[in-house]
């Protein structure tokens, strides 16, 4: 366990410390207002990741995340390599903005999309849940909502970047729920057994450089999603379901990826549902390469149930 991590989680908790993380383009237009070059207090250091002076934080405090390198130091400045954002009473530990390392751990709209939308599916369900599994977990927050919602359930947390695992720990010690358990795994090639509840919220925009915590392979990025779904449909208990959010690119009026993935759904027996939760979203990525021909990205979600 992340001590010194765990321990500023716990001390911003205590402080009463809220911060909902926006999308990167409304974080941009945020920092380059007048008077945000530099933070004030601990929502400008741990939410805006704006460079502070040294002796806003306490210098003991200052000390112990310098060494742990929750801190750096650049230019006479201090900078937080992490952000602390708020999702229904929690604190989430993820990567500082802007995300631009390669195994960046990702939170933001999207993430109280997702958990919305396995609120909404524990609320609906008479399965009982005593197995289940988030893949690419992340900042842990799907696997920490089926934890705290089902406390009989043991939960797994999957993710390939190392360090996701790392803040999943962190967050769900942070939360108090003992029933999850962070794991390497691509998708679900490193776990066994079937699962009562299977949730994702992948990455799927394209992106040239390939970053891990963001590329979702082709197909404009839901080629992740569709593996992710055909996994798991063969890994769900009887009466068990899998809950995919992702985006969903449309071109000419034809979305991508429920164009791929209904092949997998229209078999005998499985029931499913799709649903739009947000018709636009990052349509600034209209303008990058590879997406000339999208007219939009939607975020949806699909819900299949096994008989």
């Amino acid at each position: 366990m992340d001590t010194v991590l765990l321990q500023l989680g716990r001390r911003l908790q205590a402080d009463g410390y809220r911060f909902v993380t926006v999308t990167p383009l409304t974080h941009q237009r945020n920092n380059e207002r007048a008077g945000n070059r530099v933070a004030r207090d601990l929502r400008g250091v741990f939410g805006w990741s704006r460079p502070f002076e040294p002796g806003l934080l306490p210098q003991v405090e200052t000390a112990a995340l310098l060494e742990s390198a929750i801190l750096t130091e650049r230019s006479g400045l201090l900078h937080s390599e992490v952000r602390w954002s708020s999702l229904d009473g929690q604190l989430f530990v993820h990567s500082a903005y802007p995300t631009v390392a390669h195994d960046s751990v990702f939170f933001g709209p999207d993430t109280h999309r997702f958990a919305r939308a396995i609120d909404k599916h524990l609320a609906q369900s008479l399965h009982p849940v005593r197995t289940a599994i988030d893949i690419g977990c992340g900042s842990g927050a799907g696997a920490i909502v089926i934890a705290l919602a089902r406390r009989e359930a043991q939960v797994q947390a999957v993710d390939i970047n190392r360090i996701a695992l790392r803040f999943t720990a962190v967050n769900a010690a942070l939360a108090g729920v003992s029933n999850v358990s962070a794991w390497h795994s691509d998708v679900l090639q490193g776990t066994s057994g079937d699962f009562d509840l299977i949730v994702a919220n992948p990455p799927y925009m394209q992106d040239p450089e390939a970053r891990a915590y963001r590329d979702g392979g082709g197909e404009l990025g839901s080629a992740l999603s569709v593996r992710i779904a055909r996994e798991a449909l063969d890994r769900l208990a009887p009466g068990g379901s899998l809950l995919l959010y992702t985006g969903a690119p449309s071109v000419d009026g034809v979305d991508l990826f429920l164009a791929q993935v209904q092949p997998l759904l229209n078999v005998p027996g499985l029931q499913w549902t799709y649903e739009e939760v947000d018709p636009d979203v990052f349509g600034e990525e209209l303008e990058t390469p590879g997406y000339q021909q999208a007219e939009r990205i939607a975020a949806v979600v699909l819900t299949v149930t096994k008989p």
